[in-house]
């Protein structure tokens, strides 16, 4: 069995409880906390799934969770796990279906804050190499407000095979990069099945995964950024293309 974790957050406890309900072990509230409305939804919903609830003081919430912003609640459970890779089958059969590919981002923040972008922004999936990546850890989910728990993100073996895949089925696949072959993202129609590639913090795609792309764009920026992506935080850079996409999508 996994080694259950301590979850934190209104927002992502809220999301565990609502879609893996049985993971959850042991509810952890701050004391005088408990008449808090978000707070009180919480406890209902853990007691409405069999989940015990333990008054807990607030130096012993932030011991338990190693961070002072769980906002009164954590949650004992288990961790959440990667989905399988056959997912993918079901998802590029949708029409105009949105994968967010995100090879190699290392920091946790950065990774939450992408899912929390992608779930707002309509990605159908979250696909990510299985080594040298973020894991699906309690901060995380807590950046994520809760969003690692509303969408399938995908652990691969071979990103560079996965892209193969996709593309057989039709999906169309876009890298950002800075190159002289890049386009504007906006001059880019991303209307159909699309996966949208994002590099890691430090040195962007690897060499495979950039061969494997159909086009590459960038994210054009005025003053004396003169259109370079690495001036932008990758969570930030993953905000603006997702938005672009989806302004195609909705016009």
């Amino acid at each position: 069995m996994a080694k259950p974790n301590y979850f934190y957050g209104i927002h992502a406890i809220d999301a565990l409880l609502e879609h893996r309900p049985l993971d959850a072990l042991s509810l952890f509230v701050q004391q005088g906390r408990e008449s808090d409305s978000h707070v009180a939804a919480i406890m209902a919903s853990a007691q409405d799934n069999g989940v015990s609830i333990q008054p807990t003081q607030k130096d012993k919430l932030t011991q338990l969770c190693g961070s002072p912003q769980h906002q009164g609640v954590v949650l004992h459970a288990r961790p959440l796990a990667f989905a399988d890779e056959a997912v993918l089958d079901t998802v590029i059969a949708q029409e105009s279906c949105l994968l967010l590919v995100l090879d190699q981002i290392t920091d946790a923040h950065n990774f939450g804050a992408c899912l929390r972008t992608a779930v707002a922004m309509g990605v159908d999936a979250v696909v990510c190499p299985k080594h040298h990546a973020a894991s699906l850890t309690p901060t995380v989910a807590k950046v994520s407000v809760g969003a690692a728990e509303m969408m399938p993100i995908i652990s691969v073996t071979n990103l560079a095979r996965m892209l193969t895949q996709i593309k057989s089925a039709g999906v169309f696949v876009f890298g950002t990069a800075l190159d002289e072959t890049a386009k504007p993202i906006h001059e880019a129609d991303m209307t159909g099945k699309t996966a949208l590639i994002m590099g890691s913090e430090g040195g962007g795609m690897r060499r495979l995964t950039l061969e494997s792309c159909d086009e590459l764009v960038y994210i054009p920026m005025s003053g004396n950024a003169h259109g370079n992506l690495q001036s932008l935080n990758v969570s930030v850079a993953t905000g603006m293309a997702l938005y672009e996409i989806n302004r195609q999508r909705t016009t």
